[in-house]
């Protein structure tokens, strides 16, 4: 290897693979590497998966790392797709380097359970805003769909993609610097999930121990809405965590919300505190009408003996930005509802951190 390629590698070193959040060298990703005349460089890349989402910023941060040398005029990316036994070995080696559930809690991120007490409350908004909002104060985020029966990740996030496999492992999908696991990555829109509770169980045990969630310094979990068995189970993995309770101020959902909370109570898993959401309605005209009445954050909060984290009001650019797959924090940030939001996610209590890591418990239903 001649020294302007021994550079050319070394330079390649600092390039990340931007799922797998590791060197691409370290990763195997680099095919080889051509010195032509007149400081043309060909670099050949080899990506996961032939229709690799991110190729093009892989294309961007090689050029980048490579122009950068001296005598280097021009930086050719081809690229080429891993075979079978390339993308096991890459499998086994993520897995082993750096696990799934048990390498992110051994990391000790702040974990957070986002609760409610039924559907329809917002829940998920709320845990997908918070992602964003942590997010873009530079923090590691994941985001771990357990609303198995209605998956709205997805859908707030504005991704229709299924997770890359990898042999034995799965990377997480990326979208706005969140990265997220969810059962609707594996199903159409129109598809009923249908499935008992053991296969339930056992998908989420998959997302828990075979998803390579990388280094994370927070993971927000979307609950199922009430006190099922997937919530239960999902709480008694990270008892370390901290749950949030979403409820609307309508007193029938702050009653049923508390059953939440005193779910978590009797698991003895810390309560973060609650979030009321669709406080009122903030219209253009500057008016804000409470239309779900008023006060049921606050009696919840009270209830449980918490603090309410904060009052989500519902707007237009909230509504817009679900329906357009960009969460509000990010699409919309002068919006009430973005700022309301940002406000709950930095007064969010530090977690106490996880030192467990053990197997999800099967509970036949």
């Amino acid at each position: 290897m001649s020294e302007c390629e021994r550079s050319i590698h070394t330079a390649l070193a600092s390039v990340d693979d931007p799922e797998i959040h590791r060197p691409i060298t370290e990763l195997g990703m680099v095919g080889g590497v051509r010195v032509g005349k007149r400081g043309r460089v060909s670099v050949r890349l080899l990506l996961t998966t032939s229709g690799c989402p991110l190729r093009e910023r892989l294309r961007a941060d090689v050029e980048a790392a490579v122009r950068g040398l001296p005598g280097i005029r021009h930086v050719d990316v081809e690229f080429a797709t891993m075979t079978a036994r390339q993308r096991a070995e890459l499998g086994e080696r993520v897995r082993a380097q750096f696990g799934g559930v048990r390498g992110v809690l051994n990391d000790r991120p702040a974990v957070y359970a986002v609760a409610s007490g039924k559907g329809g409350v917002g829940k998920s908004t709320v845990t997908a805003n918070l992602a964003v909002a942590l997010a873009r104060t530079g923090k590691r985020v994941g985001v771990l769909d357990a609303d198995v029966w209605g998956h709205s990740i997805p859908l707030l996030f504005g991704v229709d993609r299924a997770p890359v496999a990898l042999g034995g492992a799965m990377l997480p999908v990326e979208a706005h610097g969140v990265r997220l696991m969810s059962t609707g990555f594996f199903v159409s829109d129109d598809e009923p999930l249908i499935w008992r509770g053991p296969m339930l169980h056992k998908a989420l045990q998959q997302f828990l121990d075979d998803v390579h969630w990388g280094e994370l310094d927070v993971l927000l979990v979307d609950l199922p809405p009430g006190t099922g068995d997937i919530a239960i189970s999902l709480l008694e993995l990270v008892p370390d965590a901290q749950v949030v309770v979403v409820t609307t101020p309508q007193p029938a959902a702050q009653q049923v919300a508390r059953s939440a909370g005193r779910m978590a109570a009797d698991l003895g898993i810390a309560i973060a505190g609650v979030v009321e959401n669709m406080s009122q309605f903030a219209c253009a005209c500057g008016r804000h009408t409470p239309l779900f009445g008023a006060g049921g954050g606050t009696a919840l909060a009270d209830g449980l003996g918490v603090s309410l984290l904060g009052r989500v009001p519902l707007d237009v650019e909230l509504r817009e930005s679900g329906d357009i797959g960009v969460p509000v924090v990010a699409g919309r940030p002068d919006a009430p509802s973005a700022s309301a939001l940002r406000d709950i996610a930095g007064s969010l209590p530090e977690s106490r951190k996880s030192l467990i890591g053990v197997s999800l418990p099967l509970q036949a239903l």
